[in-house]
């Protein structure tokens, strides 16, 4: 019996010390040697004070009206159409009205000729008009050539490279135009029976297609 004490103190003992040298390990890890540890409490974050450097360039000038610079949005055929009727210049700015009733301006380069080149423009997906319309004559859809302002203006079936094809702006007549006709496709289906462009259009695209950003918002005169 006394030998079984003798067993459960020693045990005890140990364990005891055991504690004691593990608590003391773990508190010199965290607090080092000394008695004030402050590790417990909340971290305050603080951010410097950037120095801040002398502003060198001219105060923004608030006089000209924000409306100039706002952009319109507007149906891609119809930005189309509104180019086509205004006599389709590559260098003449052109007008019409948005979406929102705002009158607008836009210009060939910077609006149109996007509708032509950009990919994933008339539909997620899509690709651009200019991969199957593009300089290579002998070999693009419609021997058309949809790439260059000139490419669009000398038109359709020039197999063998001819200066100028079939008209496709309708010598200004956008509803009468074979683009129009082959792009305005209510549910999926254009008047004269062929695939909507461009190919693979979904029947969820809107007939005059999509909504885009073009041109910016001007004050009418």
């Amino acid at each position: 019996m006394d030998d079984f004490r003798k067993f459960m103190y020693t045990a005890l003992i140990a364990f005891v010390l055991l504690l004691v040298v593990w608590l003391g390990i773990v508190y010199i890890s965290s607090c080092g040697f000394t008695l004030t540890c402050q590790q417990g409490e909340p971290y305050i974050a603080r951010t410097p004070v950037p120095t801040l450097a002398a502003a060198t360039l001219p105060a923004p000038d608030f006089s000209i009206a924000a409306s100039t610079f706002e952009r319109c949005s507007i149906a891609a055929v119809d930005l189309l159409g509104a180019w086509v009727s205004a006599g389709y210049s590559d260098t003449e700015k052109f007008t019409f009205t948005d979406v929102d009733g705002k009158f607008c301006e836009a210009n060939f380069t910077g609006d149109v000729q996007p509708l032509f080149l950009e990919s994933n423009l008339w539909y997620p997906g899509s690709l651009s008009c200019s991969s199957c319309h593009g300089p290579d004559l002998a070999t693009a859809f419609m021997n058309m050539n949809l790439s260059t302002y000139e490419g669009v203006l000398a038109g359709s079936g020039r197999a063998n490279g001819e200066a100028q094809g079939n008209d496709i702006l309708g010598g200004g007549d956008w509803e009468q135009s074979l683009l129009y006709q082959m792009l305005y496709a209510p549910n999926g289906t254009t008047a004269i029976g062929r695939p909507a462009m461009p190919l693979g259009r979904p029947l969820e695209v809107p007939a005059e297609g999509p909504i885009i950003f073009a041109g910016t918002a001007s004050v009418q005169e």
